[in-house]
């Protein structure tokens, strides 16, 4: 049996805008002037946003949240600082930001995104994910980490708004595992007795973990040997197969 997997809820939120008009003056001439007009209105200040929080992404993920300089922020990002605090009021706001619409979106598109673009029963889709991650690793997750883990060690115990934020994520992450493992119950895929929810979170804490220690040694190979092994695991919660003793 071959299930494509689509996680509840999407990655990117997305928005469509449709226009009505009850007023006969208004021509389509008139609506699409006043259409681009609002586009324009709203994309400036949009492209000023997203620049500014690439440019903090690639300045917390390198330095860390506290040495993170907001003058390098603003050099990268080619705004000014009266831009940056139209948008942020404070540096705080920009790393929420940051953790929100950035880190969050990156870390669920590598691992949930992936995975729900695997076939195959839950097991295999899991295994097929890891697989593809290995082959998607890049210099920078092996010298930097994780991004995600890094403002976790790194702002959790300071912050409360941080935490709440970071915690979040690693939720939704969990979750997604989570619904898979379900499913694969529900067809018969994946042993009943298995707590579909504190697998997911040791999945997700054993990534994490491995990342971690492959920043510590720069090793890539480390790296791709404990997702090796973590696939090894998973093959394990696969149901016996009948007739076996």
């Amino acid at each position: 049996m071959i299930v494509t997997y689509r996680l509840v809820g999407r990655l990117r939120t997305g928005f469509s805008l449709a226009l009505t008009s009850r007023s006969p003056h208004l021509t389509t001439t008139h609506l699409g002037m006043k259409k681009r007009s609002a586009s324009r209105r709203r994309r400036e200040p949009d492209v000023t946003r997203e620049k500014l929080l690439q440019a903090a992404f690639d300045e917390i993920y390198r330095r860390g949240f506290q040495a993170a300089s907001l003058d390098t922020i603003l050099e990268q990002a080619g705004v000014t600082k009266g831009a940056l605090y139209h948008h942020f009021p404070d540096k705080a706001s920009l790393g929420f930001a940051v953790v929100d619409d950035v880190v969050k979106e990156l870390l669920l598109e590598r691992w949930l995104g992936v995975l729900e673009r695997q076939e195959g029963d839950a097991i295999t889709a899991l295994q097929t994910m890891l697989k593809e991650r290995i082959r998607q690793l890049t210099p920078d997750e092996v010298e930097l980490g994780c991004p995600l883990n890094n403002l976790a060690q790194e702002v959790s115990p300071l912050d409360e708004r941080f935490r709440r934020r970071i915690a979040a994520t690693f939720d939704a992450w969990t979750a997604g595992f989570a619904d898979v493992l379900r499913r694969g119950q529900a067809t018969g895929s994946v042993r009943r007795d298995a707590d579909a929810q504190k697998v997911a979170a040791f999945l997700v804490g054993a990534i994490e973990g491995s990342f971690g220690l492959a920043k510590s040694a720069k090793s890539a190979a480390l790296l791709r040997s404990n997702l090796e092994v973590l696939s090894t695991f998973l093959e394990g919660l696969r149901p016996p197969r009948k007739g076996r003793r």
